[in-house]
Parts: C-alpha cells; structure tokens; sequence
C-alpha cells in the first residue's frame, strides 16, 4: 500500500503506546502479562493493532502507529529477541536513575538474529495509507534498562545496540514505515553521557535511512515513580537544555518532547529552532481529559520558538497506563485542539 505524503499542517500523532483492551493483557499497567498463548496471542495482537489503529483514525490523528499493541515494554520486548541477553538471570537495577525495576542480563556478546517487529509494521502497512511511525527503544535508554555481566560498558553496550537497531530500522524502512522514532527517555538524566556518546550512539542507529527519524525525550509514563521524580525538579525542568543544542546539530529530523501541564519553559524550544518538533500538548500522567483551547494554548505558545510547518501536535509520551476511555478522549482532545491553531494560522495569512 502506497503512503499519502504527509502535507497537513500541525499534523498530530501520539508519542507511543495506547492502552491494550482487556482480553488481550491487564489494562492501566506496565510490564503487564499477556492473556493469550501461542498463535491465539498472534492473532489478538493483530486484533489489538486493528482496534488501535482505528481508534487514532476516529480521533482524526494525521500520523498513525501500531499503539505499541504487539510489545509488553517499550524496550524489553526488543531485548528478548536478541541474542547475549538472558531473561531467566534477572537483577534489581535502578532504572533512569529514579526507580528499581528487575531486569534482564547481557550474559555475552549481544546480536540480532531476525527482525524483531518487521511483520508487525508490515501488518499495519497493509492497514492504512496514511503516514506510519514505528517506535523503537534508544540504545542509551537500552543499557538502562537491563544489567550488563558482559561488556562492563554502558558506551561499548550502547554501540552494539546503535549496530542492531540501524538493522532493524532499515528493514522497518523497507517495510513502508515513514518516521522511524526512537524512545531516549534516558536523555533526560544521564546529561554526560548523552553528550560523550548518546546523541552518536542515536546517529549510528540511523545511519543510511531515507525515512524520516524522530527521537522521543520525555519526562517518562504517568507513573508513580516518575510523577514523584517530578515533585523533586522544582518550579523550571531544564533538563533539555543539556541535550538540544548536540540535537539541534545532529542528523536526526524530529524532536519530541514533553510539554503540556510540565515545568519545561518554553523558550528552550529556541535551542532546537529548524527541527522538526513533536510537541507533547496532552499530559498523559493525569485522566484529566484537555479541553481542545488547552492544546491550542500550548501549541500558540510552542509556535513562538517552531515555525508553524515544522510544529508536530502529540501527546507527551505513552499511554499504555491509561484506560481506553480517558486515551480516547485526549486524542480527540489533541486533534481538536490543533484545528483550532490550523485555523488561525489559516486566516492570519
């Protein structure tokens, strides 16, 4: 299926996840176990991505995903296909800093024998002929997110996974994915890093692709852990600053970023003027549902800093700890929101 150019303005999209419906696994909650088995969970996948795909149409939303239907975690369910990583030898780490979590450990030298979600962005290619996005974890956020017995080297592990993930990338490319977008919410913390060797970490993981790249720099999913993490940045997050101005000079094309109901001050936008920006006007840490004038105050403020052709309405990050109502309601909330900014923009040339 051949893809429609994307030529609106303010198109929208979501960060990521949508809520998975209940048959499928325990809605409102990360990490959570499947309900099915075997080709049964195969087919209910499928079925979840239709649904989800559906519900964004319905919503209006200009770029589509799967909802991140076919995945448990973000990242985990990319680490059980590779080889080095042993999920049976299990560690308590601090994952961003901020919270424990037990996780896998890279037992050898890590490496990817198959495509890990190829067939899934094949699916719903065959699904729609609007503009698709397809989500995959940062090699950064990767080494935080497991133990590693092996290299003893967040930036030599972080290489290995930039190599595997231009792998899967170029196949995902292949496959009819339009914006390949990678989930980097260890930006946010590990500012050293990021600077030494993230941001050419997240470059070698793009290398040679012609679709459109993205990468997703959030607060992280409205969980208890991260909105108290919150509570302790006081009244400005300038978190970003450490990382757009080596962003504003990298290859990537699309930036995206946490806005809406955050103590991020808007004019850091400024750092990262001529990229393309996905700007987080839905806060997906509260069942508060936006009105549409609430979006259209934040994207009126963020057009300050984007030019209006380079401006992406989404949501702040995830919403997989969401139920499906409250999800639905901020993505017709979002796409609301960004028609009342179309319009003005369209009557102010």
């Amino acid at each position: 299926m051949k893809t429609n150019i994307l030529k609106a303005l303010l198109p929208t999209s979501t960060a990521g996840s949508l809520p998975k419906p209940a048959w499928l696994a325990q809605p409102e909650t990360l990490w959570s176990p499947w309900k099915l088995q075997g080709d049964e969970l195969i087919a209910g996948k499928h079925d979840a991505l239709r649904l989800s795909l559906q519900d964004q149409q319905q919503a209006g939303l200009d770029i589509v995903s799967d909802g991140e239907q076919t995945r448990q975690h973000f990242v985990t369910t990319f680490l059980e296909h590779l080889n080095g990583v042993d999920f049976e030898q299990r560690k308590t780490v601090k994952i961003r800093d901020r919270y424990e979590a037990s996780v896998p450990t890279v037992v050898g030298p890590v490496s990817r024998q198959k495509p890990v979600f190829v067939d899934d962005a094949k699916f719903l290619r065959q699904q729609t002929k609007q503009t698709i996005k397809w989500a995959l974890p940062g090699p950064m956020t990767m080494v935080d997110t497991l133990y590693d017995d092996h290299y003893k080297s967040r930036e030599k592990l972080a290489w290995e996974f930039a190599k595997i993930l231009n792998e899967e990338a170029k196949e995902l490319e292949a496959a009819g994915v339009d914006i390949i977008q990678f989930d980097e919410p260890a930006f946010n913390v590990f500012f050293d890093e990021v600077n030494d060797w993230g941001i050419a970490c997240l470059e070698r993981a793009i290398e040679g692709l012609k679709c459109e790249t993205a990468v997703h720099i959030c607060y992280g999913y409205g969980i208890k852990a991260n909105t108290d993490w919150k509570n302790t940045l006081g009244s400005e997050w300038r978190q970003y600053e450490q990382a757009f101005p080596k962003l504003q000079k990298s290859n990537i094309d699309i930036i995206s970023l946490e806005c809406h109901n955050s103590r991020v001050p808007m004019e850091l936008l400024e750092l990262i003027r001529g990229k393309k920006v996905m700007v987080g006007a839905i806060d997906v840490a509260s069942n508060t549902i936006e009105t549409p004038e609430e979006v259209a105050k934040t994207l009126r403020e963020a057009l300050k800093y984007v030019d209006a052709d380079k401006l992406y309405p989404s949501t702040n990050c995830g919403m997989a700890p969401l139920s499906q109502q409250v999800a639905r309601g901020k993505l017709n909330a979002l796409t609301a929101g960004a028609a009342i900014v179309r319009r003005e923009l369209a009557t102010s040339n």
